[in-house]
């Protein structure tokens, strides 16, 4: 009767353990408030390659602007947002090439 009683409590201990979890539950929020911010600008007066870049993110809005000297010397300069509701929104400004007044024209 002793032996009958102490294998049906290892039984019943071996299937209880397999009702254990053998790792912890992490029961934590995965959501993270997206955020962040970066800049960047070239200024190379070998190649003409001027161009600059900012932009910032918090939660769902994006916001930013970038701009680049055009080949005839003009200014593209670009605002845009970005969110859920908006979409993607994006509106360009273009200043006036630079005259140069040198006076003298170019040689070659």
């Amino acid at each position: 009767m002793a032996f009958k009683l102490v294998v049906c409590l290892a039984f019943l201990g071996v299937a209880a353990a397999g009702l254990v979890p053998l790792h912890g539950e992490y029961k934590g929020d995965y959501y993270s408030h997206p955020q962040y911010s970066f800049n960047y600008g070239v200024h190379d007066g070998l190649t003409g390659d001027v161009k600059s870049q900012v932009e910032s993110r918090d939660g769902d809005v994006v916001k930013g602007q970038y701009s680049l000297v055009e080949p005839d010397g003009s200014v593209r300069t670009v605002d845009y947002t970005a969110d859920k509701h908006s979409g993607f929104n994006a509106v360009v400004h273009k200043t006036a090439p630079v005259a140069h007044h040198g006076g003298h024209g170019d040689h070659y």
